[in-house]
């Protein structure tokens, strides 16, 4: 749990976890065993903030969004939205949440309906708000398209009739259009052209500044996660190993898969020294994970302990959580 205050807390995440059951047979299903996709994890994503998940393919960061989003159920544990738990939320409540809790996924082609106009996308978000007007929700529709920088007229054309740039910024208009507190952006420029993400982190950022917006960034460019976010948690196979402000996490990462991850990112200057970290060994099977510290089977300062017990995610300096014996003792 991230032992910092959690006044001003707009997410908390407690012991979440997500298992998915593998099963044998057609008819007569039995289960053999869990995928542990998420299996205990701890955050909170503050006021105004921005919140950094990274991780290789299949660690949980994914899960862990679509659990906050309503798109999977947790296993386990609780997730609080305003210091309410959303999976007690009914009525006017959930609708309020789903309202302040928006998406911007990575591929806006398949993300937008292209049987739909621009102007009944934007405004899907905003259909359980029923007391508004058409005159009203015309109005939001237009100043959302010309805050992400589209001309309001182009509410009458579909999506196929804009560029990629365009049309995630049509996305961004979409999940700005109910006015939302928070935002889960799941890899919001991986599809973009390497020309136009740099415009479009700037502009979430401004919006950002602008609405005082919380966001949830899931992404595997390591650059952008550090440019877009405050702090920044790093999962492993389910579990988040480390969690620090983003300087200093970038800076002086503690734990050895966070160190190994960071050496193999493209460096920020051609001319900068790189000393890449090789990883032995695949990840293992979160059907199967190791005993103790998952990472251990590939973690070249592994010791004994680190196969019996799992260490748990510990606060060694102010606001820096490591899970490694290395800097937390037995």
């Amino acid at each position: 749990m991230n032992t910092k205050s959690n006044v001003g807390s707009i997410l908390e995440i407690r012991a979440l976890k997500k298992y998915f059951a593998v099963t044998t047979g057609l008819i007569f299903q039995k289960v053999k065993g869990w995928i542990k996709a998420v299996d205990g994890v701890d955050f909170a994503l503050y006021d105004g903030e921005t919140f950094g998940l990274v991780g290789e393919s299949g660690c949980g960061k994914t899960t862990t969004a679509r659990m906050i989003l309503f798109l999977e159920k947790p296993t386990a544990g609780t997730i609080l939205f305003k210091g309410r738990d959303i999976n007690s939320l009914e009525g006017s409540s959930f609708k309020d949440y789903r309202k302040s809790m928006q998406a911007i996924f990575q591929d806006p082609t398949s993300s937008l309906n292209p049987r739909q106009r621009v102007e009944k996308i934007v405004s899907e978000p905003m259909t359980a708000m029923s007391h508004l007007l058409k005159t009203t929700v015309k109005e939001r529709v237009a100043e959302v398209l010309e805050r992400v920088g589209l001309n309001p007229a182009s509410a009458s054309l579909y999506p196929h009739e804009f560029s990629g740039g365009q049309r995630q910024r049509i996305a961004i208009a979409r999940a700005l259009a109910p006015q939302p507190k928070c935002i889960v952006l799941d890899e919001p420029v991986s599809a973009l052209d390497v020309s136009i993400r740099a415009q479009i982190l700037n502009l979430l950022k401004e919006l950002q500044d602008q609405f005082r917006l919380s966001y949830l960034i899931i992404a595997h460019d390591l650059a952008a996660v550090k440019y877009m976010s405050s702090r920044v948690g790093v999962m492993y196979l389910g579990k988040l190993v480390e969690v620090a402000d983003s300087e200093e996490l970038y800076s002086e990462p503690l734990h050895p898969y966070t160190q190994a991850l960071l050496s193999a990112a493209l460096p920020s200057h051609p001319d900068a020294q790189r000393g890449e970290i090789m990883l032995s060994g695949e990840v293992p099977s979160p059907l199967n994970p190791p005993a103790g510290c998952r990472f251990h089977p590939r973690c070249r300062y592994a010791k004994p302990l680190c196969c019996e017990a799992e260490p748990q995610l510990t606060e060694v300096t102010s606001g820096h959580q490591v899970a490694c014996y290395l800097h937390t003792g037995p």
